[in-house]
């Protein structure tokens, strides 16, 4: 139970959900988009979150869909994270949603609800910096369609009132290969210590980072030093290290010097496997 009284609305359409949040707002009230719900719900029961209402976007057919079209998978913003795995049209996102959490609490958490959620980790996100995938995002000024990377720097920039609706990606890039390796200090199923996911895309690997840093991310200047295939692997990674773009986290799952060990390691692991070396 929320310590607080809340409105629920369920939309049926996107046009619906978006002029709810816009009534709302007349009325002074903070409403916030719900897809999964598991976060929001959480850190309102701890007083960390306050709101005045909930518009819950799991009826809204455009964010359940998880099928191709025109070359491209679209997979929506309300999907659990269950139904990916089972489903399993986009291997690499397979491979990381099965990481968040136990079986149980994926069965509520949403792409879109990890994908925006306030916890750094949002691991989610990064088979689609991989991809370079589109998100198509909803709000009053109708829908739009735009490149991850002109949206996420650390976490999607939203307008007030918009909501992600689908994440769109390439097909071609579905059945490269790829390695995702999730890094835990403690049991398996606790918070990871760090994620790694990587992809081969023409003869070159592409990275992104979950739990290094304050924020996912994929690093263009780490990546060109990890594919500097003419040095050595052990100064690929130190290089790479050097342009990581904020500072390591150090917390309860384990302390900086801990993680970069860790990242290092992980690091080797992938190259040598995606390079045939292993």
């Amino acid at each position: 139970m929320l310590p607080f009284n809340i409105d629920y609305y369920k939309p049926k359409s996107i046009e619906e959900a978006v002029e709810l949040f816009a009534l709302l707002k007349r009325d002074h009230k903070r409403a916030l988009y719900y897809s999964g719900g598991t976060e929001i719900l959480t850190l309102g029961r701890l007083n960390l979150l306050h709101f005045d209402a909930v518009i819950d976007i799991k009826s809204v057919k455009e964010c359940l869909v998880f099928d191709f079209y025109q070359n491209r998978l679209v997979s929506g913003a309300a999907l659990p994270l269950t139904l990916i795995e089972e489903k399993n049209l986009f291997p690499l996102l397979s491979a990381v949603a099965k990481g968040v959490a136990d079986h149980t609490a994926r069965n509520k958490i949403t792409l879109g609800g990890n994908i925006c959620g306030q916890i750094f980790y949002r691991e989610a996100i990064l088979p689609f910096l991989l991809c370079d995938s589109d998100v198509v995002i909803a709000g009053e000024n109708g829908i739009e369609k735009l490149p991850i990377h002109s949206i996420f720097n650390g976490a999607l920039q939203l307008a007030e009132g918009q909501f992600v609706i689908q994440l769109l990606t390439e097909q071609a890039y579905i059945s490269m290969p790829f390695v995702s390796l999730k890094k835990r200090q403690q049991w398996e199923t606790g918070y990871p210590l760090l994620t790694v996911s990587s992809i081969k895309v023409e003869n070159r690997l592409r990275f992104a980072f979950s739990g290094v840093c304050p924020y996912p991310f994929r690093s263009k200047e780490m990546e060109d030093a990890l594919n500097q295939t003419n040095m050595s692997l052990e100064n690929r990674i130190q290089q790479a290290l050097e342009s990581l773009p904020d500072h390591v986290l150090d917390d309860i799952e384990g302390s900086r010097e801990y993680r970069l060990f860790v990242l290092k390691n992980t690091l080797e692991d992938i190259i040598l496997e995606l390079e045939g070396k292993k």
